[in-house]
């Protein structure tokens, strides 16, 4: 299977409904978790060069994209999806630490973060040196908030004032031994 891992450009732009349905579909099966996403907000992803995107034989199988906030001072690696009949191959990981030294070169000074549901996706966020923290250490930026809407859990974030959900907060601390992380077990991420 030829598989490329790049960082998203126009030419992927054909993708961004696809990914959205993707997104969408994924939430229903969980139950939880992912927030719905319009495909023009992704096509705007994929314009600024600030998304993720996997190609098995020219096949969208995967994709990740990153947001800020409060002036580029918190940075979050969202919409992690991967196709389902592309699952179990370990593209998560690799969509998630290419997305992640993106977000490294194009915010090094940031704090990045991230909210999840899914145990694989904590696992794999642990691996890269996230630790899980309070909501409390996350962006005060009202937008962020905003983008958990249209989650099926959005009453329990509000009835407990956004300090308790069914997701899992987690920071990324280290900040020492980053330049190691662009490079997987697998290949080298180019960006």
């Amino acid at each position: 299977m030829d598989t490329i891992i790049c960082v998203a450009g126009k030419e992927h732009l054909v993708f961004a409904q696809e990914i959205c349905q993707q997104i969408e579909e994924s939430a229903k099966i969980r139950g939880t978790g992912i927030a719905k996403r319009d495909p023009r907000y992704i096509a705007d992803k994929i314009s600024e060069g600030k998304a993720v995107i996997a190609l098995c034989n020219n096949q969208l199988a995967g994709f990740c994209y990153i947001e800020h906030w409060e002036e580029k001072k918190y940075i979050a690696n969202s919409g992690l999806i991967i196709v389902p009949r592309f699952r179990g191959l370990g593209l998560a990981k690799k969509v998630k630490e290419a997305s992640f030294a993106l977000s490294k070169k194009l915010f090094p000074e940031a704090k990045l973060f991230g909210l999840t549901t899914s145990g694989a996706v904590m696992k794999i966020n642990s691996d890269l040196g996230y630790k899980p923290v309070v909501f409390d250490e996350l962006t005060k930026d009202e937008s962020f908030w905003k983008g958990c809407q249209s989650c099926v859990n959005h009453d329990i974030l509000v009835r407990n004032n956004r300090k308790y959900c069914l997701c899992t907060a987690m920071l990324y601390h280290d900040k020492k031994e980053e330049s190691n992380l662009y490079k997987t077990n697998h290949q080298t991420i180019q960006l």
